[in-house]
């Protein structure tokens, strides 16, 4: 893949500087400041980054993201083919990996994996074909068989999900599928492993002692549960943490004022923007969704809403995805162009609905910014703010005109953002959250499908866009920034936007 420009942004590291004068922490431990404990430590459950924290360096997969990038490079695989049809890709295993208990990665081990994975059905399994036939054909080759061509199948192949499980494991813990077990446990091929767990407290790890690759350079990690964000910055200030994870806006400036530490900003894949029901009235009318687009104050959100820690998104494909558009039509705040919109419409609504909840706490002064510049078009927004789990029912039936929403990818590929958005066959939670349906725009869908030649695929989301652009299906607000404090001391720390809250401490060092 070409991230050409997400690799110039993000692949900066933090530099040595001075260091702190009586650190805490010795140069041979890492200590991470986290705001809650991990819900489960299970791949074939987690779809949360707070939990990747622990599982990612516990687990090897068959690909990995290559660092800072959304490109994939082989993990636990030397190499893989597709055949001609997509419909079968086989995968060759390294012979040097291993278990943290010292036995061997093999591909029966990768075939259990993915069949519990498919078995428990939960949230990390949705990005596989639930027909998916996996095979071990020898000790270190394993096939895997599609129904139907899946051209982002590599890349969900370096999600969380596809984490390679030792079997020994799951043979010993067989009555409940291991799931007690590896709520609690990591039982991986990865750099480090589990030690121990004090829930509330703190989660303890070491290397893998029979880890094949380059030896780490700390021999403890740990990841402390610090609830409240100025507790975890005071420590981070005062050289009892290296990195203070979710740390809000405020905690963050006085960190930057202090100087102490370093505060970094990285481009986030992570967007939101505003669902527009496209399948009923008033907003099934172009022209109002099209004046919806041109009347909201995108640079005032960023500005004002984000403090700066953002920017405007560009369409469906946000930049630093492989498929993004720098020269796709961008709506702005004019309000002529948005009157001009209005004159168009035949229906004219005197009042739509938005919805809301206290999910995110940028929700509502967006709502409010939505509804002062529409009410200056004679537009009467009335704003719902309801229970997340409310709202979420409101609008999987479509019962809204307006409602808001965050979206982040969970593989490397812009299936994620305009499969999921505009297939019509997906309409409500599953992603298509503003029922749009348009043939011509799912043609060009399902044909950047049934290649795996980017280039193709990207000429055909490209075309897909400039449509649903034009329809102004969504109105696409901005991407904001994941930002980092750390000690001046950590060396080696390469963000990832697929990975957001997990730290490369395979390669770090102080």
């Amino acid at each position: 893949m070409k991230t050409t420009l997400l690799t110039t942004l993000i692949a900066a590291t933090f530099a040595l500087s001075a260091p702190l004068a009586l650190a805490a922490v010795p140069k041979d431990m890492l200590a991470i400041g986290k705001a809650a404990d991990p819900q489960t430590l299970d791949p074939a459950v987690t779809i949360d980054n707070n939990d990747w924290t622990v599982t990612y360096p516990s687990y090897q997969r068959l690909v990995k993201y290559k660092p800072g990038t959304t490109e994939v490079e082989g993990d636990l695989s030397t190499g893989w083919k597709a055949s001609d049809d997509q419909k079968e890709w086989t995968f060759t295993l390294t012979d040097k990996a291993t278990f943290s208990d010292g036995t061997p990665v093999t591909a029966e081990a990768v075939k259990l994996s993915f069949e519990r994975l498919l078995k428990i059905g939960q949230g990390p399994s949705e990005a596989f074909p639930k027909d998916l036939k996996i095979d071990a054909v020898d000790e270190h080759t394993v096939k895997f068989t599609l129904s139907q061509p899946f051209a982002p199948f590599l890349y969900t192949l370096a999600n969380d999900g596809a984490s390679i499980i030792n079997p020994a494991v799951l043979k010993a813990n067989a009555a409940d599928d291991a799931r007690g077990y590896l709520a609690q446990n990591t039982a991986g091929s990865g750099p480090f492993m589990l030690k121990s767990w004090q829930k509330g407290q703190q989660l303890i790890l070491v290397p893998n002692p029979h880890w094949a690759g380059d030896k780490p350079h700390f021999k403890r990690v740990s990841v402390k549960i610090i609830g409240e964000s100025a507790s975890r910055r005071l420590q981070l200030s005062r050289g009892d943490l290296d990195i203070a994870d979710s740390l809000p806006v405020d905690q963050l400036t006085a960190l930057k004022q202090e100087g102490k530490v370093a505060v970094a900003e990285y481009p986030s894949l992570r967007v939101t923007y505003l669902y527009l029901n496209n399948g009923k009235a008033p907003m099934n009318q172009v022209d109002l969704r099209r004046a919806v687009s041109w009347a909201t104050d995108y640079e005032g959100m960023v500005k004002g809403i984000l403090s700066g820690n953002g920017k405007q998104m560009r369409g469906p494909i946000p930049d630093g995805m492989w498929g993004f558009d720098s020269s796709a039509m961008q709506y702005r705040f004019d309000e002529e162009k948005a009157k001009a919109a209005l004159e168009n419409v035949k229906d004219k609504p005197a009042s739509l609905t938005f919805l809301y909840s206290d999910n995110d706490p940028n929700w509502e002064p967006i709502a409010l910014s939505t509804q002062a510049s529409l009410g200056k078009l004679g537009i009467n927004v009335k704003l719902e703010k309801l229970a997340n789990a409310t709202m979420r029912d409101r609008v999987g039936k479509g019962d809204y005109d307006i409602a808001i929403g965050n979206w982040s990818p969970d593989f490397a590929d812009p299936y994620m953002f305009m499969n999921y958005w505009f297939e019509s066959d997906k309409k409500g939670l599953p992603g298509n959250r503003a029922f749009y349906d348009n043939k011509a725009v799912d043609s060009l869908l399902q044909a950047a499908l049934k290649t795996t030649d980017q280039a193709q695929r990207t000429k055909d989301y490209q075309q897909a866009q400039k449509v649903v652009i034009d329809e102004a299906a969504y109105v696409y607000l901005f991407q904001k920034n994941y930002q980092l404090a750390m000690n001046k001391e950590v060396k080696g720390f390469t963000f990832n936007p697929m990975l957001e809250q997990v730290f490369n401490i395979a390669t770090m060092s102080k």
